[in-house]
């Protein structure tokens, strides 16, 4: 049985694969990225907990990151409609389906990365925080 923290990384990563990029998870950035862009889900880290007693529980605020890559002429333009889309689809369901809390992206910082004989890359990492609690610190 998957722990809670997989199983929202999870619910996390398929909520990514309704979009129109291709949305992996923890894979290394392949050498083409796709037409509709790219989205590569990092597990993250989950921090330190906040713990409350009676009962037992652990708090998180686990910060994933989601790599968003685009590539082409229109790179700008396709870069910003990616990432609204990210968030239209976080804003939707802040909750993953009753798995946690609360869900929140931050904004990301783009950069633009030449490529030899190849387009221009745009990429960017979103954090995204999970808020969760926990009854088990490994669970």
């Amino acid at each position: 049985m998957p722990t809670p923290r997989e199983t929202i990384l999870a619910a996390l990563h398929a909520m990514l694969q309704t979009l129109p990029a291709t949305a992996l998870r923890g894979d290394v950035l392949p050498e083409r990225v796709p037409a509709g862009g790219l989205l590569i889900l990092r597990d993250g880290e989950p921090g330190e907990p906040e713990v409350t007693l009676s009962p037992l529980r652990y708090h998180y605020q686990h910060r994933a990151e989601i790599e968003a890559v685009v590539q082409g002429a229109d790179r700008d333009a396709d870069f910003d409609t990616l990432t609204a889309s990210i968030g239209a689809v976080l804003a939707a369901d802040r909750t993953l389906g009753g798995l946690c809390d609360w869900v929140e992206a931050e904004a990301p910082r783009p950069i633009d990365l030449a490529v030899e004989g190849a387009a221009t890359l745009k990429a960017a990492v979103i954090p995204v925080v999970l808020h969760y609690a926990s009854a088990d610190p490994l669970t």
